[in-house]
């Protein structure tokens, strides 16, 4: 054997960070030099393609290295591999280090900017045509790797067969595969600064086999056929803000079982039949799911993501998911998806250490580990990490064609010192707790996710006074298009948990929220958090005794939420009163629905909804602060509230009215803004809904006696433990 080159040793040790410098086809005085690395190969041949022509390649080290000069060929040729192996088999391949670079100095530029808008159409894996040669090209980020190869499948997981080539100083590592096709496996293999071996998911795989395993799978081109053409031409032109927004959300998981099939969840084209017909039945405007991007851990509901770009195997192949948002489209509904870039978990074959440094993490646990949930923070300072995550948000809006996506923990990212004792954190660079770079994270996010795609909403679950939540960038917001209000929803819940005899020193719980109503663009929520973790469900928080009682209290409870300003989500089984907590590894209680109590609560969200949806002072005008104006806050000892939402027409003023205690008023008199005959038009303690007023409907005159700092009055009929809604009947 020949005495070995730096470049060969480097070669077999695996720490050559250019591989095509010495492997492949290169130019040499009266020909070309062709050198293949194949382990355990006995004899190689180069096969020119135009005529077969072969020439031997000689071994230069038994470990697999092969080196021939090819004389008089002044251009370089389109050639293969032939390989043999002990035994006498063969096989014949595309040299995969005959190929150039398939991403971009301008590219990687952009990457290293954190400007890239479409990176996820260059990392990770993807199928291309090259030369006529159909292959993958691979491309991760790995700045610190000694050496990084591609192992799958398709090379038995030998990182000694596809090593990758360093992008210099942009730290990206790059290979095309000919050859390869899709539903190939693999997986990234780094060496290292400290020489060890570490194999690491794709952190832009677009799918993922099921556990135990975790390696990446690669995808065809998406060739889809949408049929929402219509939709998202819509979606474009609407104003969100002024249009009604009632989110279902929905664990997919959990929603139904199949209890003949194992109990297994829906699939997503399953699921997606049965959605479409009970969002309809409940005129919901949108759906809302939990998390869907890739995850290993069941109990984290999927908040604790390892695939920011792949819709979960569990229910689906990602065609499968587009086919569910299609549908959904098809019939009207906007699809709103949970997106996690506050943490992600520590496996070691996802983010964490991924390059054998904290490449995604900060380094500092007081930085870069949330000890509430056992998960690191991503470096937002970190131009290639904000570009990771801004790509992952607007992949699901490009690839899936998501109409929202709801941010997760906005709190745990504005604040440094979110969850933590002191000397557990670090100050800013002006001695403060904000965490400035998640902050201009967030904008930067919110700006490329409204430009890209207009009309795409995106919320804050954010439970902090942070001021500017939905105030725009250009105003130094953060630029969401709403908040969850969790002030709102604490102060509600805690309101009707009491028992109704302590309520009347309580009312400031329900009248607190008009003083902040304006300061920001509010989704009104009660959400899966409020009925997990030994929390109770929405029916058994309520502060009565039986459950018919408890009932009566929840659809109260709603009356008063559909009317109040801001956009609504109620999480599933919560619309018809579920007994029991929220479990992720069971379906939702659904025969409680041929009881009274239980179908009296979703018949009236159905009704709720659907009213919302239609009423001018109520969907279409939930941020004028113009619009809602009290009637009277302080009848407290009786627990009796009511205001009104105005239509800036001046022809459909709306008036509610909520009784919170457990005396039902034969004769309540009630101040109105208008003459005229008021329509009882939403009464939540109707028979129909459960209840045990059969006076729905009633219909009062407007007398001239002044009441509530109003010139007119109506005498109603005022049913305990129930919220009214009324209307001036139209001439």
């Amino acid at each position: 054997m020949n005495v070995l080159t730096e470049e060969a040793k480097a070669i077999l040790e695996g720490t050559h960070h250019d591989p095509h410098q010495w492997l492949g086809m290169h130019p040499a005085a009266g020909g070309q030099i062709v050198r293949a690395y194949v382990p355990e190969a006995v004899a190689c041949h180069c096969v020119e393609l135009v005529d077969r022509r072969r020439y031997p390649l000689m071994p230069i080290d038994e470990r697999g290295i092969f080196e021939s000069f090819v004389p008089q060929k002044t251009e370089k040729f389109a050639y293969r591999i032939q390989a043999e192996w002990n035994g006498g088999a063969r096989h014949e391949f595309y040299d995969p280090y005959a190929f150039l670079p398939t991403i971009s100095e301008h590219d990687l530029y952009l990457f290293n900017e954190g400007t890239d808008r479409q990176v996820y159409q260059k990392l990770g894996a993807h199928c291309r045509t090259i030369d006529g040669i159909s292959g993958v090209s691979f491309a991760v980020w790995a700045p610190s790797a000694k050496r990084v190869s591609v192992v799958g499948d398709f090379n038995h997981w030998d990182g000694r067969r596809h090593m990758m080539r360093s992008m210099g100083s942009s730290g990206v590592w790059e290979l095309f595969c000919p050859e390869l096709n899709p539903g190939a496996y693999y997986k990234f293999e780094l060496l290292d600064l400290q020489g060890n071996l570490q194999l690491k998911a794709d952190p832009y795989g677009f799918a993922f086999e099921p556990p135990p395993h975790n390696a990446s799978v690669v995808q065809a081109s998406v060739d889809y056929e949408w049929g929402d053409e219509l939709w998202l031409k819509r979606r474009s032109r609407t104003d969100w803000l002024a249009e009604p927004v009632s989110i279902y959300e929905v664990h997919l998981g959990s929603w139904k079982r199949v209890p003949e099939q194992g109990d297994r969840p829906l699939n997503y084209r399953e699921f997606a039949e049965q959605l479409v017909a009970y969002l309809r039945a409940q005129h919901y405007t949108h759906v809302e799911f939990m998390p869907l991007a890739e995850f290993p851990f069941e109990g984290s509901w999927g908040y604790q993501v390892t695939g920011f770009f792949a819709p979960t195997y569990r229910y689906g192949t990602p065609d499968d998911f587009r086919y569910l948002v299609d549908l959904l489209h098809q019939h009207g509904f906007g699809v709103i998806l949970d997106w996690v870039p506050a943490h992600f978990p520590k496996d070691d074959f996802a983010l964490a250490n991924f390059d054998g440094t904290n490449l995604y993490e900060h380094a500092d646990p007081r930085q870069g580990e949330h000890q509430d949930w056992g998960t690191l923070i991503f470096n937002y300072g970190r131009p290639e990490v904000r570009t990771f995550l801004i790509g992952s948000a607007l992949a699901w809006c490009d690839h899936f064609h998501i109409d929202g996506l709801r941010v997760d923990a906005v709190a745990s990212m504005l604040y440094l010192d979110y969850s933590r004792e002191h000397g557990q954190w670090i100050p800013n660079q002006y001695g403060g707790r904000e965490n400035i770079e998640a902050i201009e994270f967030l904008r930067e996010a919110n700006d490329a996710i409204h430009q890209a795609f207009p009309g795409v909403l995106t919320i804050a679950e954010e439970s902090t006074a942070w001021g500017g939540v939905t105030r725009p960038t250009a105003e130094n917001g953060l630029g969401f298009d709403l908040k969850w209000n969790m002030g709102w929803m604490h102060d509600a819940l805690g309101y009707f948990q009491k028992a109704p005899l302590y309520r009347k020193w309580h009312q400031n719980d329900l009248t607190f929220g008009a003083i902040y109503q304006n300061t920001e663009h509010f989704n009104m929520v009660f959400s899966h958090d409020e009925v997990v973790h030994g929390k109770g469900s929405m029916l058994l928080k309520m502060g009565a005794e039986h459950i018919s009682d408890k009932a009566q209290h929840l659809r109260a409870l709603y009356g008063w939420m559909w009317g109040w300003p801001g956009k609504k989500t109620l999480f599933m089984g919560s619309d018809f009163g579920q007994s029991a907590e929220w479990n992720h590894d069971r379906s939702l209680d659904w025969h409680l629905i041929q009881y009274d109590d239980h179908c009296g609560i979703q018949k009236l969200v159905a009704d709720l909804n659907e009213f919302y949806g239609r009423h001018p002072a109520l969907g279409c005008n939930d941020f004028d602060p113009g619009t809602f104006r009290w009637i009277n806050h302080a009848n407290h000892e009786d627990s009796i509230l009511s205001f009104m939402r105005l239509d800036p027409t001046g022809r459909r003023t709306l008036v509610v009215v909520g009784n919170f205690n457990t005396m039902t008023w034969e004769h309540y008199r009630l101040g109105v803004p208008q003459s005229g005959i008021w329509k009882e038009v939403i009464n939540t303690g109707a028979a129909r809904y459960g209840g045990w007023n059969h006076w729905f409907d009633q219909e009062r005159n407007a007398e001239p006696i002044p009441w509530d700092d109003q010139l007119v009055s109506i005498n109603i009929h005022l049913p305990a433990m129930s919220t009214l809604f009324f209307e001036l009947k139209q001439e």
